[in-house]
């Protein structure tokens, strides 16, 4: 029995049976090591990393922040919860300094869901009752967090869940109406939908949803743990139009990579609820010691390294190269290309033909990832560390992909003719 054999048996016995068949089916290989914008499996194969679901804007074992985390680990991993903890300190403010001017209290947390979590909580404490989300929009599978994430595909299994209501993506003519109800409701939003298919909204939408939510007496949560720290070519999603919510969830890129960690970041208004009870929501290891220090590393060399206007720069570039690789191709295999910075959808005319050309690109060596709200739409979020190197080995695996897509479709529609 082979490693790769052996793993995909442990998985069917002691993780699942569905990841493990999925594995088979896609005939993944393992991978055992990383390093930049690389994946390496058992047998030294190097596979371009283009995926990764937002966590490596830093690429991967990025030296400083590996530095600061192995220092951490030698010093104080963890911490009593008991004693005042310096890391904690520090790094908050490090985020306060990059969100928005207004977002001054953080609380942290493992993952992303948690994130989303305290913020229904803080909104529930401060009277907001109802949950307004968007059609397609992607917060965690927690219990908590699916009810804001209106897909019943996860939802089905777990009623009677506290539904979300729901307005349709970019329309705030929807939104509105939802609002009109009455004040006791909590907006949750992404600036970019990146689990929807990565869906880019008119200019202008979270203007007016920020003004909507003033006018309605809303609280307004936008989600940008995937969005966030440099991923759309601006610190957060937000800036983009100055719009100041009342929380701000931040996660996968303030790992930097190596420590998994995430956080609610709010103004001091809607923060008041935890502000007067500390001990109203808490967590074991949220904003552990080891997690801080991945964290404030991140933040310091995603300024340092101009992680922002690079994302910014690559996002074009790649952008308008796959726009056009993908121009003669369209609408079929290829629907439509769109992203902003270093989130980019390419979206398929059939869920199977997506599926197929993320196969394609992972036998040429690149990892992509799927859309779990839109199974026609393969995603690229890959590091800004990408070297010209990179970008020409996607752009050639991509092409050889689509081109072999196109012509193996071709051939069904026509053995369907001849049949």
């Amino acid at each position: 029995m082979t490693g790769r054999e052996e793993v995909i048996d442990l998985y069917r016995r002691h993780v699942s049976r569905g990841l493990a068949s999925l594995a088979q089916i896609m005939g993944s290989p393992m991978e055992v090591q990383s390093c930049g914008s690389r994946v390496v499996t058992p047998d030294g194969e190097e596979l371009l990393d283009c995926g990764g679901y937002g966590v490596f804007i830093l690429g991967h074992c990025h030296p400083t922040v590996v530095s600061a985390v192995i220092g951490q680990l030698r010093r104080h991993p963890l911490a009593t919860s008991y004693l005042l903890e310096p890391e904690v300190a520090f790094t908050a403010k490090a985020l306060a300094e990059v969100t928005p001017p207004g977002l001054e209290h953080v609380r942290f947390a493992t993952s992303g869901a948690e994130a989303v979590e305290a913020a229904l909580k803080l909104a529930r404490a401060n009277g907001k009752k109802r949950i307004i989300a968007a059609c397609g929009g992607y917060h965690g599978k927690t219990l908590g967090a699916l009810s804001a994430t209106p897909n019943p595909l996860y939802q089905a299994p777990f009623e009677p869940l506290l539904p979300a209501e729901t307005a349709a993506y970019g329309d705030t003519e929807d939104l509105a109406r939802l609002l009109a109800k009455g004040p006791e409701a909590c907006v949750l939003v992404e600036p970019v939908q990146g689990e929807g298919g990565v869906v880019v909204p008119p200019e202008g939408y979270l203007t007016e949803v920020a003004r909507l939510c003033r006018e309605f007496g809303a609280l307004l949560v936008v989600d940008e743990i995937q969005t966030g720290l440099g991923r759309l070519g601006e610190w957060f999603g937000v800036d983009r139009e100055g719009v100041v919510p009342d929380m701000l969830l931040v996660g996968k890129g303030l790992s930097g990579g190596v420590v998994p960690v995430a956080a609610m970041v709010a103004t001091t208004e809607a923060y008041l609820p935890f502000d007067q009870d500390p001990v109203l929501h808490s967590s074991t290891f949220g904003g552990s010691p080891l997690a801080m220090a991945a964290a404030r590393a991140a933040i310091t060399t995603i300024a340092a390294e101009e992680i922002v206007p690079r994302s910014r720069r690559l996002g074009a570039e790649l952008l308008a190269e796959i726009d056009e690789i993908t121009s003669e191709m369209r609408p079929e295999p290829v629907v439509e290309v769109r992203g902003r910075g270093l989130l980019i959808g390419i979206e398929m005319s059939h869920p199977h033909l997506a599926a197929d050309l993320a196969l394609a690109l992972l036998e040429r060596g690149i990892i992509v990832n799927h859309s779990l709200n839109s199974n026609s739409t393969i995603r690229l979020t890959p590091p800004a560390v990408l070297s010209d190197a990179d970008m020409s080995t996607l752009f050639s695996a991509l092409s050889d992909s689509l081109h072999e897509l196109d012509q193996s479709d071709e051939q069904q529609r026509r053995n369907k003719l001849h049949a």
